[in-house]
């Protein structure tokens, strides 16, 4: 539904993308993550026709962004970081506005009018004018305004930034439900909220894609050989440094942090690699006095992985 192949983007002697490819399955919902000028938004700016790329291919819905720019437009939903709304207008007239702007017929216009704004849970304010909305109810009439012709392909970029958690919530379930019979790619700075809606995600650093997975299994293959972690139960009398030092001089070890979590109960971060580990830094806590509560691999977020690919240094 959406092949990229080696997209370049220039500004001047700056190049905001480059060779950038990939491919999104038809009803997938995919994440697109990255920092503060990663590409993003360059990319999906040009996917959505907005913009031009330097050199590279990209097709949505089988047809070229360059060569059949129309064709694209018709198939394709778009909700900007900055959503362009018409501020004199009111809720209902404008989506009405841009439903025949995008070809929906007379007689479906008005049904499918109701249902999204129904959908974005704006039919409360349909009589407004946009410009007394809340940034939250117009990022909500920005996203109506992107399904309302029911397109092939959605391309959102943040779509629930400046929404409150609740609205959030809702927005996602939104977005899930559109799995299957639309294809959407989105960008967001809430991780949790793509580890929880995305069945697949891009992360994109310095203009070059660099990891493309399911959530699960990018947290899962980052995870190897990332460490342990150790529950301990204080008896008596103990001394952070100590502990730390007891766990560091195993073999094999390469870091420790002890952190507590309570009067009696401290947590050890130990990264690190070797047979027996485990067992080793079990007996040490033991031999400190400590009491091992549970010993697991270090478990990792999908935050965990995009920091490890975004940053120089590993946090």
């Amino acid at each position: 539904m959406i092949e990229v192949e080696r997209l370049t983007k220039h500004y001047g002697p700056v190049t905001a993308i480059r060779d950038v490819s990939f491919s999104v399955a038809p009803g997938q919902i995919v994440g697109f993550l990255g920092p503060n000028g990663a590409g993003k938004s360059t990319t999906m700016r040009i996917l959505s026709c907005f913009m031009p790329a330097s050199s590279g291919s990209a097709r949505v819905a089988g047809y070229d962004v360059f060569r059949e720019s129309l064709e694209v437009r018709r198939r394709i939903g778009y909700l900007p970081e900055n959503v362009p709304l018409y501020s004199e207008m009111r809720v209902g007239p404008y989506l009405e506005f841009v439903a025949e702007v995008k070809g929906v017929s007379r007689s479906d216009r008005r049904r499918r009018v109701a249902d999204v704004m129904d959908r974005c849970r704006v039919a409360d304010v349909q009589n407004r004018l946009i410009g007394t909305l809340s940034k939250g109810y117009r990022q909500r009439v920005g996203l109506a305004q992107a399904i309302v012709s029911d397109p092939e392909v959605l391309i959102l970029d943040e779509p629930t930034i400046g929404l409150d958690p609740r609205q959030i919530t809702e927005i996602r379930s939104l977005i899930k439900s559109l799995a299957g019979q639309h294809t959407v790619i989105l960008s967001s700075h809430i991780l949790s909220e793509v580890a929880a809606t995305c069945e697949r995600v891009l992360i994109i650093n310095q203009g070059r894609i660099v990891a493309d997975d399911t959530p699960q299994r990018l947290t899962e293959g980052f995870g190897r050989d990332r460490g342990l972690e150790i529950e301990m139960l204080v008896r008596g009398e103990a001394d952070l440094v100590d502990i730390e030092a007891k766990l560091r001089a195993v073999a094999g070890v390469d870091g420790v942090v002890v952190t507590s979590e309570g009067e009696q109960l401290w947590r050890a971060v130990v990264s690190g690699r070797g047979a027996g580990l485990r067992e080793e830094l079990t007996r040490a806590a033991v031999e400190a006095g400590l009491g091992v509560r549970e010993v697991h691999a270090r478990k990792l977020t999908l935050e965990d992985v995009f920091l490890s690919l975004t940053t120089d240094d590993e946090t």
